[in-house]
């Protein structure tokens, strides 16, 4: 395929945007070359300026779960835009999609609203802190929740110690109140409640990682997770910002039968508008200003725009009982495909997938946290990557990213993308 249009933008958007992007993986430094410039979409597919069609597996990392320009969403957008875009009040569009949203998910009473995930986990966590009066968190490593500096922290140097930053501009202060564990790893997690008594506030956590490739959780992790916040009096954080209304209809919290303290969401929540929103029960929710002490504000927060495009989506999911089956079938059809594909050309890998999140790890040892992940071989990674994106399949630009399914997916579409990988598959 040519790229010549996009490597034009690419090099006028470096002279005025930082690496050329707005988000630090679009910029395809992890798998080299230059990244393509997306002119429109519409259902499963991706158009570049160049004119190239690309079946797309990001889906805009994973809200566009009923596929690009989704026409209820449009329409609604357009005839709230023509009412205008923003008030900074109140309007009855927050409270419908509130109750909708409290109604589809167990275990919480009341939500609210925010621009992005990274500004509901950072929400959700100063709330944990307020709520129980402490300072400390545990993340996992390989998990992301944004770029809030409580979350920019890289490991010590052992279990027990206090986290370093891994971003210039992050303090040491904001540092040493991150714990870093490892991923479904629940010793590491005993030693360091026992190593911090009555200093945690809570534990965040993705239900399912997305951010090191797709990693579900262990067998009984997320139970023993819950057991040991109660026992220890933390609050358990469930960030899904990507799990969300996507792996049902009520998320990991009803996937796994597990119930969080807070949830952050994000994604699917907006219907491709950048929203974010945290829920919890009304004894934690209450802590928030203006009726408890724990201040969070936005003037965006709750917009009509955001709000108009969240509702039509989650009625759509709320109202099609066998979304959630048809993704889980796709993607399971998707996942045995390529396994037959790589067996066949002898081709180390493991695949990990929970309902429509998915990743191919070029190692054939299980990934099961950051550590495995890592072991993956990048090299045949980048070779995948390119091969595909020449054969009009689109995966993310990073071996530590999951690939997102939507329904707009046909079966053909499936078939055309493990023939694309069929043909890779014989270079690599």
């Amino acid at each position: 395929m040519l790229y010549q249009r996009s490597s034009q933008l690419f090099a006028e958007a470096e002279k005025v945007i930082p690496g050329g992007v707005n988000s630090p993986v679009r910029a395809f430094r992890a798998v080299g070359g230059t990244p393509i410039f997306i002119k429109e979409a519409n259902g499963p597919y991706l158009y570049d300026e160049d004119g190239n069609r690309f079946i797309d597996y990001i889906n805009s990392w994973g809200p566009m779960i009923l596929g690009h320009a989704y026409e209820p969403v449009v329409n609604a957008v357009i005839e709230r835009a023509k009412k205008g875009t923003s008030f900074g009040a109140p309007t009855a569009l927050e409270t419908e999609i509130a109750a909708l949203a409290v109604a589809m998910v167990p275990n919480i009473d009341k939500i609210r609203f925010v621009n992005s995930g990274t500004e509901a986990c950072m929400s959700a966590v100063r709330l944990a802190r307020g709520f129980t009066g402490r300072e400390k968190i545990i993340k996992f490593a390989g998990c992301y929740h944004g770029h809030s500096d409580s979350f920019l922290i890289q490991a010590g140097s052992g279990a027990v110690t206090f986290g370093t930053p891994n971003s210039p501009g992050v303090t040491q202060g904001t540092a040493k109140d991150t714990l870093l564990a490892t991923y479904n790893d629940l010793d590491n997690i005993k030693e360091l409640f026992a190593a911090n008594l009555n200093d945690i506030a809570a534990i965040i956590i993705e239900p399912v990682a997305g951010n090191m490739g797709c990693v579900p959780p262990a067998k009984g992790f997320l139970q023993a997770l819950r057991e040991i916040c109660d026992v220890n009096g933390a609050l358990l954080i469930f960030d899904e910002v990507m799990t969300g209304f996507r792996l049902a209809k009520g998320g990991a919290q009803e996937l796994y039968g597990i119930k969080a303290d807070i949830v952050a969401y994000g994604k699917v929540i907006g219907g491709g508008l950048p929203v974010g929103a945290f829920a919890a029960r009304n004894e934690i929710m209450n802590y928030l200003a203006p009726i408890g002490p724990v201040y969070q504000a936005g003037t965006l927060s709750g917009n009509p725009l955001a709000m108009a495009a969240g509702l039509e989506m989650l009625k759509a999911l709320n109202n099609d009982a066998a979304i959630f089956t048809r993704l889980e079938e796709k993607t399971a059809y998707l996942e045995a495909g390529i396994r037959k594909i790589l067996d066949d050309a002898a081709i180390a890998y493991t695949i990990n997938r929970v309902g429509s999140m998915i990743s191919v790890h070029f190692d054939a040892s299980p990934v099961t946290d950051f550590k495995s992940a890592a072991k993956g071989d990048n090299e045949t990674f980048k070779k995948f990557f390119h091969g595909l994106l020449n054969e009009g399949v689109y995966i993310a630009p990073s071996a530590y990213e999951t690939w997102f399914i939507t329904d707009a997916l046909t079966y053909d579409d499936l078939d055309f993308t493990l023939s694309a990988i069929q043909k890779v598959a014989a270079t690599l």
